[in-house]
This record gives structure tokens, C-alpha cells and sequence, in this order.
């Protein structure tokens, strides 16, 4: 007898969640992807500006298109291989938001640029990295498209310094293999009691660099770019980038990701401060995203195992649970209120209250905080529609 090895979280012989999926399960429900993808698209083109959503947070192809297809200018990276694989599924214009290093990682985004319809960007942020890429490239009679990032003080990558910028846009024009094609950053690495004022500073300081720099004719674009923003603070990066003197110079893009499906914990409390910023706005981002699990043991009064572990579920903080099924049943009862105390490997701890009408073999539906840390435990992603109907399956490439 021959045995096939489904990936988990897949419809076996129909197309119910309630019935024929293999739980746990990822779920994306379309209603609010679909809302997400125009909702973000929207926003970026209100403030003049491109969008770029960084695909790392999903790796799911079938998403990039579907961000393509409302309009964004490109897709996010965050490795070479990544950038592989967007392109190995459509993906033409790239941005690779980090240092390309490594001969290996080099080779691939050669092999890229030998397609004449690519157009691919990615960082510098020290001159020994530019003077590799640059020997690199130009032994293969290629030139490579950079910019350079600017960072903030006990943060990530970056330059810590306008005249550092000034430096280094200069060791890259002394390089004919690489053009200056603009400034990148990334504000997320902030933190502090005024967070938003910071990054307010730091965008303005992205664009005063960027100002510089043109002004010395250190950029190979007539129009260089000028990019930043993740999920919880873009608004305040656009605010940055759309004014006047801006928009007539540079090309604004901004790059979330986490937006496409959103969250219930870290992206959810970050556009609740949004909208506190923004009271007028309406009809904000909605969470996409569940994994979908079986109780498998009530092994004591007030508390449920849950089939949903580490290795199904973002772990930075604890699922929080929805919604209640029965196996068969589209009849939702609400469990915001219980919670899950702890999560192992393959098992979550979670508290109930005394009398809750729960059985081995219900289905609860949980909200993650940070899909980044979600989607990176799947190969495959049930899309629903409403009736919580099965519509495809989307494979990810992580």
C-alpha cells in the first residue's frame, strides 16, 4: 500500500474547516485580506507615495501577486534566497532591505540581474562591504543597484551619521560597478517613552540625508528613492515623506508587511496607537490571520490542552483564543475571555472557566501576535471565505 505525506493544516476530501481540514491549521480569512490589500495600497497612494510590502512576513507568493495586483511598485526581501523565490514566482522588481553579503549570496543576486527586466536594490552600510560588492560585480560585468541605510544609535544596521552617509554615497560613486540609487531605513528599532517623536526625528533626518546627498550629486537616479516604514509606525513615516519639496524629488516607498493580514497582539496594539493618532480615520486594518487547533484533553477542572504548540504558533507572546466550534458547525461562541497560560512544543496550556460547556474534539480558533513568527511554520495556508469554505491552499516558500 502505497501512503502520500500531506503537509499539515490541508482539507482532506472536501472543503469545510469545520470538517475536512487536517487541524491545526493556518487559516487566512479572504474578506479581510482583501480589505488589508486595498486598504494599505490606498493609504500609500493618498500620500503620494509607492508601496513595496516587505514579503518576508508571509513568503507566500500567491500573497506578493495579490499586493502586485492592487498596485504595489515591488516586493521586500530580506535575504537572497528570498528574493529567489519571489522571482522564481513572478516577482520582477525586488528589494532586498538588507546587506547582500557573502560570495554565495552575491552569485544569486547575479544570476537575478541577468535578467533584463529585473530591477533589484539592496543596502550598504560600510565601505568594505561596498568595496566587495563592488570587485564582485565588476569582475562579472554587472552593475548592482544600492542604497544607503541609515541607522540610529544602539539600533540595527545603518550609518550612525550623516557624514558617514556623505562617505560612504562617496565610495560607492568611486565604485563603476554599483549606482547610488537612494536611502533606506527602518524605524522599528526605536523604542522608548517618546517613540513617536523619535521616530518623527529619524524620518526627517532620513530625508535631510537623502537632500544632502542629491544636492552633492552623489545618486545614479534622477529621482532617487527615499524608503522606510514597517507595520506600526508608517503613518508617521509618511507624514515624512509626503510634502511637496519631497514628492517633487524623490520616489517615497514605503515597505510594511505585517499589514496583509495584521494581527490580535504586537500590530493590533501598534494601530490602535495609529488611531489614536488619526481619530477621523475609519474602516482600519483587520486581523486575517488564525490557527485553527482541537482540544485534546480536559484533564482538570479549569483547564484544556490544546492541539497548537511552538511549532504551529508565533511564541513572543501567548495565542489568544476567539472563537469555539463544534466539528461540523459553523456556529461560533465567543472565548476572548479565556486564555492560554503556557505553550510547549506541540501543546497549549489553556485556562478555562468552571462550567464552560467545552469537549475533547472543539475546534478554537486563536489569534497570533506578529505573523512573521507564524507563517514561517507552515508550507501550506488554508484562504477561507465566509462560510469558512476552503478557497485555495497557498504554498510558502521560506
Amino acid at each position: 500500500m502505497s501512503l502520500s505525506f500531506p503537509e499539515k493544516g490541508l482539507p482532506l476530501g472536501g472543503r469545510s474547516l469545520v470538517s475536512d481540514v487536517s487541524l491545526p491549521a493556518l487559516v487566512i480569512h479572504n474578506d479581510a485580506l482583501e480589505h488589508n490589500l486595498r486598504w494599505m495600497q490606498r493609504y500609500a497612494e493618498q500620500h503620494g507615495l509607492l508601496l513595496a510590502p516587505h514579503g518576508k512576513t508571509t513568503m507566500t507568493p500567491a500573497l506578493f501577486q495579490r499586493q502586485l495586483d492592487q498596485g504595489a511598485w515591488g516586493i521586500t526581501l530580506a535575504t537572497a534566497v528570498q528574493c529567489r523565490a519571489a522571482y522564481a514566482h513572478g516577482v520582477r522588481r525586488l528589494l532586498l532591505a538588507n546587506q547582500l553579503v557573502g560570495a554565495p549570496n552575491m552569485a544569486l543576486v547575479a544570476e537575478l540581474l541577468g535578467d533584463p527586466e529585473v530591477d533589484f536594490h539592496c543596502l550598504v552600510d560600510h565601505p568594505d562591504n561596498v568595496a566587495e560588492l563592488g570587485r564582485f560585480f565588476g569582475e562579472r560585468g554587472l552593475r548592482l543597484n544600492v542604497m544607503i541605510e541609515v541607522g540610529v544609535p544602539d539600533g540595527r544596521c545603518g550609518c550612525r551619521s550623516a557624514g558617514e552617509a556623505q562617505r560612504l554615497a562617496e565610495a560607492v560613486a568611486a565604485q563603476p560597478a554599483l549606482a547610488l540609487t537612494g536611502i533606506e531605513g527602518y524605524e522599528g528599532v526605536i523604542h522608548g517613552e517618546d517613540s513617536a517623536d523619535d521616530v518623527r526625528d529619524y524620518a526627517e533626518r532620513l530625508v535631510a540625508i537623502a537632500v544632502d546627498l542629491l544636492e552633492r550629486g552623489l545618486f545614479a537616479l534622477e529621482r532617487p528613492i527615499v524608503t522606510a516604514s514597517g507595520s506600526a509606525w508608517y503613518d508617521l513615516i509618511a507624514e515624512a515623506f509626503d510634502r511637496r519639496d519631497v514628492r517633487e524629488r524623490f520616489t517615497g516607498v514605503l515597505r510594511p508587511g505585517c499589514y496583509v493580514v495584521h494581527d490580535h497582539g504586537l500590530y493590533g496594539e501598534a494601530q490602535t496607537a495609529v488611531q489614536a493618532r488619526h481619530p477621523d480615520w475609519d474602516a482600519p486594518l483587520r486581523p486575517a490571520m488564525e490557527v485553527w487547533a482541537h482540544v485534546q484533553s480536559l484533564p482538570e477542572p479549569g483547564r484544556a490542552i490544546v492541539a497548537l504548540g511552538k511549532r504551529d504558533i508565533a511564541s513572543d507572546a501567548m495565542p489568544q483564543p476567539l472563537r469555539r466550534y463544534r466539528p461540523g458547525s459553523t456556529v461560533a461562541e465567543d472565548v476572548s475571555a479565556w486564555r492560554v497560560s503556557k505553550l510547549m512544543d506541540q501543546h497549549a496550556f489553556m485556562d478555562i472557566p468552571g462550567g464552560a460547556a467545552l469537549q475533547v474534539g472543539d475546534i478554537i480558533a486563536f489569534g497570533a501576535s506578529h505573523p512573521c513568527l507564524t507563517f514561517d511554520k507552515w508550507r501550506q495556508i488554508c484562504l477561507v471565505d465566509a462560510e469558512l469554505q476552503v478557497i485555495e491552499t497557498l504554498p510558502t516558500f521560506f
